[in-house]
């Protein structure tokens, strides 16, 4: 009998051991992994989304954690390029064992690496495109904190067609993201019984848009969508302005509002961008006047979208964790991050369910204004 019960404690104890045993979970240590443009074309995007998604985890780090835990962030490099998003989450998965993935950067970079963290079962949480092709079907793995492309080009084309411009052209990279915010702004201009007025591509990492421009420009819009990673995108503005185009251009989030801004300089006047994120740089909501502090505190002096958009992802990780309780898992923090329904985090709701993941519904419009400065 006593044996029995010596076994039988024996048993526990491993069955707890192994229960408790999950990747990327220590005693003392959660190990976070994230997959994103560092170097390249695109590299801005994931240097600013790491930026807000560590000064959120500092400030939570400095209270002592979650539930004694402190976060620690680990990126891996893929230059906005599949084949490297691919090699940089396995190796995250793999060789870093990471308990999740957080704030991965592009939709064709994203839809290579879904098959990997989906096999895997590795919860992946806020990634930096509005792709359907990363909504639909539905993934259990996958949780957006952004507005999907189609929300985004909805609100641009009922702006531009609220205002009588209806003659609207698409200039979009081809590729995955290109052709997601291309149906975008065709099914929006669909819903008014409109037509694009011309559509040409660029390649991915390129900033080669004569080819476009020939094609484009000879329609004379009223006003070009542009789907693009920021350095082709200003260098289509500038040439266009150059050839003494007079329309306006409009550009949908992921482009990096402030890297767009940088690149255009003086060109950049007057360009709108929508988003997907409270307006950063005036305190008027409380998860933006937290976002300033907590930047102010990790030594960041500079504020912008994408920024703000890591710190919101960070936050929504936490929550989940915090709801999850101490035995963390991944399963228990998927029904954690499920429970949050119509979750206020300061001026940005986020809303989860057993079947739906899409977060967030929230868009804005701004304007470049003198200075590189964002109004609304």
């Amino acid at each position: 009998m006593k044996v029995a019960r010596h076994v039988l404690a024996w048993v526990l104890v491993f069955s707890a051991a192994g229960a408790a045993a999950e990747n990327g979970v220590t005693e003392k240590e959660i190990i976070v992994g994230q997959f994103a443009a560092m170097t390249g074309p695109a590299a801005q995007l994931g240097e600013r989304l790491n930026v807000g998604i560590q000064a959120y985890f500092r400030s939570v780090n400095e209270q002592g954690g979650v539930h004694g835990r402190t976060l620690r962030l680990l990126t891996r490099d893929d230059g906005y390029e599949p084949e490297r998003a691919v090699a940089a989450v396995k190796g995250l998965i793999e060789q870093d064992q990471v308990f999740a993935l957080v704030g991965s950067v592009g939709t064709p970079t994203g839809l290579a690496a879904l098959p990997v963290f989906t096999a895997a079962k590795v919860p992946m949480i806020g990634m930096f495109t509005g792709a359907q092709g990363l909504r639909e079907p539905f993934n259990r793995y996958v949780f957006h904190v952004r507005a999907s492309y189609f929300d985004e080009t909805e609100r641009i084309v009922q702006h531009l067609t609220t205002l009588g411009v209806k003659k609207i052209a698409v200039f979009y990279q081809n590729d995955a993201y290109g052709r997601a915010g291309l149906e975008g702004v065709t099914r929006a201009l669909a819903k008014r019984q409109l037509k694009a007025a011309g559509a040409a591509t660029v390649e991915r990492n390129s900033t080669d848009v004569s080819a476009a421009l020939a094609a484009l420009l000879p329609a004379q819009p009223e006003a070009v969508v542009q789907i693009g990673a920021y350095k082709a995108c200003a260098e289509f503005i500038k040439q266009a302005r150059a050839k003494g185009y007079g329309g306006q251009f409009f550009n949908v989030s992921f482009v990096g509002s402030k890297a767009l801004a940088d690149e255009l300089g003086a060109a950049g006047m007057g360009v709108v961008i929508s988003q997907v994120v409270p307006f950063p740089y005036t305190p008027s909501a409380p998860v933006v006047r937290e976002y300033q502090q907590r930047m102010k505190e990790a030594g960041q002096t500079e504020l912008d979208f994408s920024s703000m958009e890591g710190f919101l992802i960070g936050k929504v990780f936490v929550e989940g964790v915090r709801r999850a309780g101490r035995n963390l898992t991944r399963d228990s923090l998927i029904a954690a991050l499920e429970s949050m329904k119509d979750v206020n985090l300061g001026g940005f709701e986020v809303s989860y369910s057993p079947r739906d993941h899409s977060g967030s519904k929230y868009t804005d419009l701004t304007i470049i204004g003198s200075g590189g400065r964002f109004m609304r």
